[in-house]
């Protein structure tokens, strides 16, 4: 192999460089299609999805037909002071900094991108406005690769939304790169057309003394597969994931997090929540399923982790199903903390017939249950209106399974 550093090390300049990280499972990763085998259902990272919703992504059959756009808005029309947005090919040498491709889904998005477009902060810059990143998907019966990258320079602080939206099939490769000091809050939604294949792989650095606040709301398309990964590139890294999944009758959507505590005194902290409300009268095979597979490394080098993993599944109706894996992995006795949980169920009868005894309609009042299940994570936006959004979202979700 061409590099066998890790992301984040400066050995590590581009594109050209080939890795075997010692994570989770000796994991794999190439920017090279041709260095992955075309992964099958006994495979750990795959067992759960249905490959042929794919369309092709995995093994190579599915070439670009068609563009995703890219937009950048701000608040007033003009990019702000410190903030720069550029249109790159694939041989600029930031692209892959963030991170390596580590499945052939991936590689394959690397590999057939026509174009990348890099957001970066400049040192020291305080953007008071989000800014909002709308991709569009390339439309029906369509596909097409995509990369962004999102950098903050050191003692930079900025709010990044990804509105994701449109038909089609998408494969994607997104970077967040957090120097030293520097605070990045990035929302991710995910609001496909009915007809949208989206598979995502998120790469983030932090450096020393770095934040990352990670938002992932999966509300629609018809599968839909991210995988974020965070590395810490330098002592005292902080990163909190946070997750809201929605999914109806025939909705595949899947979550794989993989956070690799490779340096010292670093946190991490995530909590994911979906609900799930299916159909029984499709029968199998249109089940609404989700899948949350939370993946924690605590390297020998990472003394004074601390870490923490939640997820929460609420099953609205039968004909669905929600798995739910969380691991952890520790080669240090010498950590802060750490720990998982993970649970599914159904509506607390009691919440309910405690609201009900209060004149509350049964509708309601499991309305009600499923706003403060979401709450948690809709309060830790940072956005009012995005928080009004996404509460007006899950209203129409309700709406549509009739709960």
């Amino acid at each position: 192999m061409a590099n066998t550093t890790t992301p984040g090390t400066d050995a590590m300049s581009g594109p050209s460089a080939t890795v075997l990280a010692a994570n989770k499972a000796e994991q794999f990763t190439s920017f090279e299609v041709d260095a992955f085998e075309v992964p099958g259902q006994r495979e750990e990272a795959w067992r759960f999805t249905p490959f042929r919703r794919l369309r092709g992504l995995h093994n190579g059959s599915a070439p670009a037909t068609g563009v995703a756009t890219v937009e950048v808005v701000v608040a007033d029309g003009s990019l702000p002071t410190g903030l720069t947005v550029e249109t790159v090919t694939r041989g600029d040498d930031r692209l892959g900094q963030g991170g390596v491709p580590f499945d052939r889904i991936a590689a394959q998005a690397f590999s057939s991108f026509p174009e990348a477009t890099i957001v970066t902060v400049a040192a020291e810059t305080v953007l008071d406005d989000p800014v909002a990143i709308t991709i569009t998907g390339p439309g029906v019966d369509e596909t097409a690769y995509g990369h962004l990258q999102i950098r903050l320079e050191r003692f930079a602080t900025a709010t990044i939304i990804i509105d994701q939206r449109g038909s089609g099939t998408y494969a994607e490769n997104i970077e967040f790169i957090v120097g030293d000091n520097a605070h990045l809050t990035v929302v991710n939604l995910h609001e496909w057309a009915d007809d949208t294949v989206h598979v995502a792989a998120h790469h983030a650095l932090l450096q020393r003394d770095a934040t990352l606040r990670h938002f992932a709301v999966s509300l629609g398309g018809d599968l839909v597969r991210l995988s974020p990964t965070v590395h810490y590139g330098a002592p005292g890294g902080d990163a909190e994931l946070w997750g809201l999944y929605f999914a109806d009758a025939g909705q595949h959507l899947e979550q794989r997090l993989l956070v690799d505590h490779s340096q010292p005194h670093c946190r991490s902290f995530v909590t994911y929540k979906g609900a799930l409300q299916g159909d029984p009268a499709l029968g199998h095979g249109h089940e609404a399923h989700t899948v949350w597979i939370g993946d924690v490394l605590i390297r020998p080098a990472a003394e004074g982790t601390d870490t923490y993993e939640l997820n929460r599944n609420l099953v609205l109706t039968d004909g669905a199903r929600a798995d739910s894996v969380p691991n952890l992995e520790i080669e240090t006795g010498e950590i802060v903390g750490a720990g998982h949980a993970s649970a599914t169920g159904r509506f607390d009868d009691e919440q309910l017939f405690y609201l009900m005894a209060r004149g509350i309609p049964e509708d309601a009042a499991r309305r009600l249950v499923v706003r403060g299940f979401f709450g948690e994570i809709i309060a830790k936006i940072p956005v009012p209106a995005l928080r009004e959004r996404l509460t007006e979202a899950v209203e129409a979700e309700l709406a549509v399974g009739g709960v």
